[in-house]
């Protein structure tokens, strides 16, 4: 997820805005412009490109200060190319907000398998191809995009809650969402991890038995794993690594990182690092963090 910086506006210059809705088929406009319309949105979907002038001299016109979300994607294909040179003659009246709905190909490719739905680019052929044309098409609206979302993972419930945040609690949007994940190696290794951590090296609770039915949230443990001053320097180092890798993932225009922390069952070690880990990063600038212990009650 990310979001460019924002200049700052006059009361008298808000009133004249436009949020463009745009994205990948797939990754869920459709569902995102009812969302903002219960949010109160006036949503205008798949808006012809042609008539975009004249939308927004209507939108000029009007004195009402109202929220205008507009849904433009590949339906409108032809005359994409011509989008940016509109964009750009409205610019010093209108303030635009691009939001670009984004996911994964093989997401993508599930998706419409799913729904046993054609790919607008590719109604006569196969999906890959007709997401492989969208992105060239889209390419110039993702780089304009002042916030892009990464649905891959998204459920309805939590696409609706970061709209929330965004659009009526007024919160900056992350440029990167990273996600702590911690687990144990005997029960598989999460398949989307883009970083992977061992600390089987560090001292295990598991074999004292009154830690044993602990886990890595609590103080008693994390003193126990703590105990010999190889967790302190471990995540260190791991902090240090993090600081100079996200401004590299963020410039590169990654918007998800998973970060897994890995020991025997999921219960103790990889817990307790997790939980000093988010810790110590979790008010990071520009970055929003998650965490999760998917083996902690196994």
């Amino acid at each position: 997820m990310e979001e460019k910086e924002r200049p700052v506006r006059t009361e008298k210059e808000a009133k004249r805005s436009c949020l463009i809705l745009t994205g990948m088929s797939g990754a869920g406009k459709t569902v995102a412009l009812k969302i903002l319309e219960d949010f109160g949105f006036n949503c205008i979907d798949n808006l012809p490109v042609a008539l975009l002038d004249k939308f927004l001299e209507l939108v000029m016109e009007n004195g009402r200060e109202e929220q205008i979300a507009l849904g433009i994607d590949s339906r409108n294909i032809q005359d994409l190319d011509g989008l940016e040179e509109h964009l750009s003659r409205w610019e010093e009246k209108i303030s635009f907000q691009i939001v670009f709905l984004d996911a994964k190909d093989e997401v993508l490719i599930q998706r419409f398998k799913e729904t046993r739905r054609s790919h607008p680019l590719s109604k006569e052929g196969r999906v890959e191809t007709g997401i492989i044309s969208e992105r060239k098409k889209l390419a110039f609206l993702r780089k304009k995009a002042d916030i892009i979302i990464d649905t891959s993972k998204l459920l309805t419930k939590e696409l609706r809650s970061q709209l929330f945040s965004i659009f009526l609690k007024k919160k900056k949007y992350k440029n990167l969402q990273l996600s702590i994940v911690s687990f144990g190696f005997k029960y598989g290794i999460p398949e989307d991890l883009d970083l992977l951590f061992d600390v089987r090296f560090l001292p295990n609770p598991y074999y004292e038995k009154d830690l044993k039915s602990h886990t890595g949230t609590e103080e008693i443990v994390q003193r126990f794993v703590y105990q010999d001053g190889n967790a302190e320097i471990f995540l260190h180092k791991l902090k240090a690594l993090l600081d100079f890798l996200i401004p590299l993932y963020i410039s590169e225009g990654k918007n998800q990182l998973v970060i897994g922390i890995a020991c025997t069952g999921g219960k103790h070690r990889s817990v307790t690092i997790a939980e000093k880990l988010y810790q110590s990063i979790k008010d990071m600038e520009n970055i929003g963090v998650r965490l999760d212990h998917r083996d902690i009650n196994k």
